[in-house]
């Protein structure tokens, strides 16, 4: 045990107050920061043995509680919490941001032919199968049979979802047209997450006692991770894909945009990345990450197993994925 600064912080939980909203989303802003896409693989991995010496009592000399902090948060935007393994990058919460901004300021710039239509929800709902799989909850693989079964049956129930609500607004008005992709998003969400986590509905994801203790593995808990997901995914896709459209319909009746409609893609991903800037921490913090439940809510025998080995336990905790 070496260093000044003491052993006592607990930095596997977050900063801030996690039982508050703003709390949760002082914390998020933290993790879905979008510079973390750009640190270099040396100070992930010096964030990593910072955190984990710290956590068996090795303090690296001349360390502050800030840098210390610094190290947790670097750490866990790119290792997943439950693994402990390095995160796909464009899977990893602080590249939301820059790739949601990116791929939604298109399919709502181009969403007038079939065939854009197609290719943009397919770009989108593979990266979000990316994300829901390297953002699961629990420490169980899926296998490479799992995991295409999932990926193809998300994508096609997105693009099927896309191009149905597309040809219902033929007849309504253009802006009418504007809000199909948020539509489509919003329901290829209630497809593609619980699809990309099917392993944990049907085997269930890690509980825990308020020590952290592993007490089994519930379904339950799964669904209600899931459904937690589900919204905050929704609620995070809403002002992006709701605001911009509203702004880009008065702004291309302007003169300037129709003399240069080459700048409508590129003000519309600026718009969408504003809105996602705030959106994504947000949304994010909408539920806890460490969700709990009661242990009646949870199957019999596991509630039987419970009582037999921690009788004192009333609620377990379990973590909800993003």
């Amino acid at each position: 045990m070496s260093g000044e600064l003491p052993l006592n912080i607990n930095i596997k939980e977050p900063r801030w107050d996690q039982g508050s909203f703003m709390g949760r989303a002082q914390h998020f802003f933290m993790v879905t920061d979008p510079r973390n896409v750009l640190l270099s693989g040396e100070v992930l991995e010096d964030a990593r043995v910072t955190v984990e010496n710290y956590r068996l009592g090795v303090v690296k000399p001349g360390l502050t509680e800030d840098q210390l902090w610094r190290a947790k948060y670097i750490y866990d935007s790119a290792f997943h919490p439950d693994t402990g393994e390095k995160m796909l990058l464009v899977g990893r919460m602080s590249a939301q941001v820059p790739m949601n901004m990116t791929i939604t300021g298109c399919m709502l710039t181009f969403y007038r032919t079939t065939p854009a239509v197609v290719f943009w929800q397919w770009v989108n709902q593979s990266f979000n199968a990316v994300v829901n799989y390297t953002n699961r909850s629990g420490d169980a693989p899926l296998t490479v049979n799992q995991l295409g079964a999932a990926y193809v049956s998300a994508t096609t129930g997105a693009v099927i979802t896309a191009l149905g609500l597309k040809s219902l607004t033929k007849h309504l008005p253009p802006i009418i047209s504007r809000f199909v992709p948020f539509a489509a998003v919003a329901a290829a969400n209630c497809i593609n997450i619980p699809f990309m986590r099917q392993r944990e509905l049907k085997f269930g994801i890690p509980v825990t006692d308020e020590e952290g203790n592993r007490l089994g593995e519930s379904p339950n808990a799964a669904k209600q991770a899931i459904v937690q997901v589900v919204v905050s995914r929704i609620g995070m896709a809403m002002p992006a894909m709701a605001i911009p459209p509203v702004i880009m319909n008065a702004l291309e009746k302007r003169a300037f945009m129709k003399r240069f409609p080459v700048l409508n893609a590129p003000v519309q991903v600026g718009l969408v990345g504003l809105c996602l800037v705030f959106a994504t921490p947000l949304c994010c913090a909408l539920f806890p990450q460490k969700s709990s439940m009661n242990v009646t809510s949870l199957e019999p025998e596991l509630q039987e197993r419970i009582r037999q080995n921690s009788p004192h336990t009333t609620t377990v905790y379990f973590n909800k994925g993003l």
